[in-house]
């Protein structure tokens, strides 16, 4: 079955990259989360508009869970800081993770609570339905791959761990 999660890892450049490479996710695409201005501009996000940006994963739950999902999430963001990744500080470069289905959230509090018992400090990942999601513009989609060379937070050798 076709299921969705919305993912916010710090930039969503590499965070797209990096959930394109599993068996099972169908497809991905970036865009800004959670903010309340519709169809905001990367310039407008960048400029405090509220939203996060944010990684739309499909993925065939029967090739993947999404508990399996959340595993591969936590691999690629610091669980504790909030509004930065790497070199990127600000709103927008806040984690969370947005659900549709109700259902899908008792499995990631089990996960982000077992996550937690192991940190020193408060997970500062959001969790929540998701409010709105607006596609970032054409040029962002699949940065990583039109630009190898473009900045990630993400190490590269995790690109890579699906094979």
């Amino acid at each position: 079955m076709k299921k969705t999660i919305y993912f916010a890892g710090g930039c969503f450049w590499g965070t797209q990259k990096f959930f394109d490479q599993f068996e099972g996710v169908l497809e991905t695409a970036v865009g800004y989360a959670n903010g309340e201005k519709a169809n905001p501009t990367y310039e407008e996000v960048c400029n405090d508009s509220g939203h996060a940006e944010t990684v739309k994963v499909v993925y065939d739950e029967s090739q993947i869970s999404l508990k399996e999902l959340l595993e591969y999430y936590f691999l690629i963001i610091d669980p504790t800081s909030v509004n930065k990744q790497g070199e990127d500080e600000g709103i927008q470069y806040r984690t969370g993770i947005y659900f549709e289905d109700e259902a899908d959230l008792p499995v990631i509090r089990e996960y982000a609570d077992g996550v937690q018992k192991k940190l020193p400090a408060p997970l500062a990942v959001e969790i929540g339905k998701l409010e709105s999601f607006y596609l970032a513009e054409e040029y962002h989609q699949k940065y990583l791959v039109k630009n190898p060379t473009g900045y990630c937070h993400i190490n590269p050798k995790l690109f890579k761990i699906s094979k």
